[in-house]
């Protein structure tokens, strides 16, 4: 089997962190989509390893949680009607983490939307916290239970509730309700109620749509296999913290949170998947 060349690699994955689909990339760079493909798989086992070695003892102060919906083969509601579809097609959720000074993401869970879920997702994030934490989520009910039962009173927690009108007509497909208020509710501990704030994890939301095709809207670029959706989120979280200087912070979040005192480059995503092939083949 032909194997990429360690720049058409870094080529690749740099693409897929831009949101650049998979067909385009073979169009573009003549890769084969097997050849693509088989480096998602790879790429996205190595990197979720990788980032769940180096992501702990976390220097965080400020954590903002949230979650952001796509879809695997097809929407919830056609899977009945749906042909051949895989048994984890419908509705898919990726649960982030982000860290309001350093902008890292810590943590992500790419699943359901379930209380089951939400417990796993705020149980890994606790477990890579250095220090005691002022948490903001939604008003999302599981949220409660899964940071008690990971946090304890050892949390400054608040839950901010937006308020949601109703839609002034037909404003589209995706369009929400207009936001005419926010409620702060103070769950545990005493959260500075100036941090409160679910902004910068939501504008996440919009930088993942952005770059990672698969959840961009209105395309035939989403997910066809749940392992894939997660590979993707893998490799878009591993540019994003280690490569991706943020235009705010002027280094990359990683740097800003002391995981690495360099400015990685495609080049060094592509060795850290070479390391972990070379792991896997010593097995």
């Amino acid at each position: 089997m032909n194997k990429l060349r360690p720049a058409k690699r870094a080529e690749i994955l740099g693409m897929m962190a831009e949101g650049v689909s998979l067909r385009a990339i073979a169009r573009l760079t003549g890769a084969s989509k097997n050849a693509i493909v088989r480096l998602l798989e790879g790429a996205g086992e190595a990197f979720s390893e990788y980032q769940d070695k180096v992501l702990r003892n976390l220097p965080c102060e400020r954590i903002q949680v949230d979650e952001i919906w796509s879809f695997v083969y097809a929407k919830a509601k056609n899977v009945a009607a749906a042909k051949a579809a895989p048994p984890q097609a419908g509705d898919i959720w990726t649960w982030t983490a982000i860290d309001a000074d350093t902008k890292l993401i810590p943590s992500w869970l790419v699943g359901s939307r379930d209380a089951h879920a939400a417990h796993a997702f705020i149980g890994d994030l606790a477990l890579r916290l250095a220090n005691r934490v002022q948490l903001t989520s939604d008003g999302h009910g599981p949220y409660l239970a899964a940071v008690d039962e990971s946090f304890g009173a050892d949390i400054d927690y608040a839950m901010l509730v937006k308020i949601y009108g109703e839609p002034p007509g037909d404003l589209g497909r995706y369009s929400p309700g207009e936001c005419v208020g926010a409620e702060q509710r103070r769950v545990e501990g005493r959260p500075d109620p100036k941090h409160v704030s679910t902004s910068f994890a939501e504008r996440q939301n919009l930088s993942m749509r952005m770059g990672n095709r698969r959840f961009t809207r209105l395309t035939n670029a989403f997910s066809k296999k749940a392992e894939n959706h997660a590979h993707s989120v893998a490799i878009y979280f591993m540019h994003y913290n280690f490569v991706r200087i943020h235009q705010t912070l002027r280094c990359t979040p990683a740097m800003a949170a002391g995981v690495t005192t360099k400015l990685w480059e495609l080049a060094d995503m592509v060795k850290v998947l070479e390391d972990w092939e070379a792991t896997q083949r010593a097995v």
